[in-house]
């Protein structure tokens, strides 16, 4: 199993982690607010089980491989190297607190490659202690969410005689920017998303700074402030930084990048005017001030600022553009001499198409099915029209902003498919048409130039069937919705719509859910997890799919909390997803792998919960099934009945 994490690197808000630590002694002073990224740079390593140990091989920046070094998987042995502040220490704490929380083995972890800066202020040791973290994770399905990885890695590293504030394992969320608010011993995080994308710079200012001295100077500030200056640190890391990062959130959700830079101005200025008096040793910085000014970049970048505790280390610029971006790393290189890095916040891959399995038999609603794919079945709306079930989907899909839409067929159903989609019906017929049909043959035209068809040679599941739309979805996520059912939402926005705007807010891959039954989640594919902050009762983090499990086993594993007992949490037939899982698929048929006979898809996003994460949401709206014939005539009977007559 392959792990990347990168490094980690405040945009806005340095300091203001153990700041508002300081709250649990002194309730005045204002919550540490801070906004954070992951760097385009970072860990790479390969991870696999060992049965008594934890055995470790390092690769530093400048190439130079270390180990492998193996530390017995025992408490003592963990924590006496975590203590040693050795170049191990920091996989030693992180596999100590795990060992005293889960049950496991040991682990090799072989990072094979590093292009993270180290020392640096990017939290080079918050990411192999994230990474440490991930890898038993993943490697036990220890189902920690991203939150837990990250509190793990910390205690793991606050073992070790490093002093790394909560704020460096937010490396944990990835190259996405990250609020994270600190109140006392309390942290929040909210994960932001950019509308397009933002070319930073990250340079190594190739000086010398004493962090510690910094640390120790505007600590001393806190948490009863004694003096102006002491009051102005205070003023610096509370109220004006809460106004900044306020005004910057707002910003990066629009991915304005001209307020952005006005604000790392801003910002700079403030902590050169409020927090250099209680450091001028170290905070005067002429060598941070030289590059932040240096006229040559100013016609390429929006603004810029120092990085982590400031001081001579680190520098971030926000280039104008890729090109922008491209010039300031030239510039920066030839004429100070100075290492730098490229870093973009990505908007990400929309979700532009969807994938619809349509190439079942329909056994349970044979004889019908021998005449007329169960897709095609007719279903009257509330508008009186009888749509086959089908175009609902499509719609609904289309209606989402979904662009394209591959229909997976069996070859002698692609005539019957095409049909409908691509032919208009006889003049004569056409004609007899009222107004309204006409239009609406017409639309059907259009639709149909958004379908296309794959074709599933045989029937060998319904995770063979979505592996056949593998050249279609391409490197893009897609949402998938099944052929037998269709969808309604009970609020303005449609079921597919919902699931897009999770995905888009999070950028993991996201499945629907309902609530049901116990007595009926044998027919079900079942989920369990977590609900994640601020969200209880709508977004969970995934910990296991399990299709149709027993009772028994959803009892002792599939139990969700605030859901009402007796009830579970199902799937929706919805799914964001990545187009990682194609590789899953693959392997399984590659190999054979198969459950209950056949290549399931269940198993292939357990997996994708595992390496990427998956959240799941629960939808407003209901699903009608017509696969079997029960189904099909309760949803003849519902579908068009308007909400307050169910």
């Amino acid at each position: 199993m392959k792990i990347f994490v990168p490094g980690r690197i405040c945009l806005f808000g340095e300091h203001s982690d153990w700041a508002g630590g300081y709250r649990r002694i002194n309730s005045e002073i204002e919550r540490g607010y801070c906004l954070i990224t992951g760097t385009d740079q970072g860990i790479y390593a390969e991870v696999s089980p060992h049965p008594t140990h934890l055995v470790m091989t390092s690769t530093t920046d400048t190439g130079e491989r270390c180990g492998p070094y193996e530390v017995l998987m025992k408490p003592q042995a963990l924590l006496e190297e975590a203590e040693k502040g050795s170049f191990w220490s920091y996989m030693a704490g992180v596999a100590y607190q795990v060992l005293t929380n889960y049950h496991v083995r040991g682990l090799v972890i072989d990072n094979y490659k590093t292009d993270l800066p180290i020392k640096k202020g990017l939290s080079s040791s918050a990411a192999i202690c994230v990474l440490t973290a991930r890898a038993f994770n993943r490697v036990y399905d220890l189902k920690m969410t991203v939150r837990g990885e990250m509190e793990m890695a910390y205690q793991g590293e606050i073992l070790t005689p490093s002093r790394c504030g909560r704020m460096d394992q937010g490396c944990a969320f990835g190259n996405r920017p990250v609020l994270m608010t600190f109140d006392g011993d309390r942290l929040d995080t909210e994960e932001l998303r950019v509308k397009e994308d933002l070319y930073y710079v990250i340079v190594d200012l190739n000086a010398q700074k004493d962090t510690m001295k910094i640390l120790a100077s505007l600590n001393r500030c806190f948490p009863f402030p004694q003096n102006d200056i002491e009051r102005g640190v205070n003023d610096l890391l509370g109220p004006a930084n809460k106004r900044i990062v306020d005004q910057a959130i707002g910003a990066l959700r629009v991915s304005d990048a001209a307020t952005l830079g006005r604000l790392m101005v801003e910002a700079q200025a403030e902590f050169d005017r409020l927090a250099t008096p209680a450091c001028p040793d170290e905070l005067t910085a002429p060598v941070l001030h030289k590059a932040l000014n240096y006229a040559p970049l100013k016609p390429h970048i929006w603004g810029a600022k120092g990085v982590g505790s400031q001081g001579d280390g680190t520098a971030q610029f926000l280039a104008k553009s890729a090109e922008d971006q491209r010039k300031v790393l030239e510039v920066i290189t030839r004429d100070l001499a100075m290492e730098c890095y490229p870093l973009t916040l990505s908007a990400g891959s929309r979700v532009r198409k969807a994938v619809i399995p349509a190439a079942g038999f329909g056994t349970r609603l044979f004889p019908a099915t021998k005449a007329m794919k169960k897709e095609l079945f007719p279903i009257v709306d509330r508008d009186g029209i009888a749509r086959p079930a089908i175009l609902y989907i499509i719609e609904e899909a289309l209606s989402a902003g979904i662009e394209e839409i591959c229909i997976i067929v069996q070859q002698e159903d692609l005539r019957d498919f095409e049909a409908f989609f691509r032919s208009q019906i006889s003049i004569e017929n056409f004609n007899k048409l009222p107004p309204h049909f006409q239009d609406y043959a017409r639309r059907l035209l259009d639709v149909g130039r958004r379908v296309t068809f794959a074709i599933q040679e045989r029937q060998e599941g319904f995770g063979h069937a979505v592996y056949c739309a593998r050249e279609f979805v391409g490197s893009d996520p897609f949402l998938l919705m099944l052929g037998d059912h269709i969808y309604r939402s009970d609020s303005e926005v449609s079921c597919a719509a919902q699931l897009i705007e999770v995905y888009n807010r999070h950028g993991l891959n996201v499945v629907g859910l309902k609530r049901t039954k116990e007595e009926d989640i044998s027919s079900f594919g079942t989920v369990g997890g977590f609900w994640l902050e601020g969200e209880f009762g709508h977004t969970l983090s995934v910990t296991e799919f399990y299709e149709k499990p027993t009772v028994e086993y959803a009892r002792e594993k599939l139990r969700v909390e605030g859901v009402p007992e007796g009830e579970y949490l199902t799937l929706f037939g919805q799914y964001i997803v990545k187009p990682q899982v194609f590789d899953y698929l693959e392997e399984h048929i590659e190999h054979n792998v198969r459950e209950r006979g056949e290549f399931q898809f269940t198993s292939a996003i357990d997996r994708l919960r595992q390496e990427d994460g998956f959240l799941a949401y629960v939808v407003d709206g209901q699903r009608y099934d017509i696969g079997m014939p029960d189904f099909y005539v309760e949803t003849l009977r519902t579908y068009r009945l308007p909400p307050e007559k169910k």
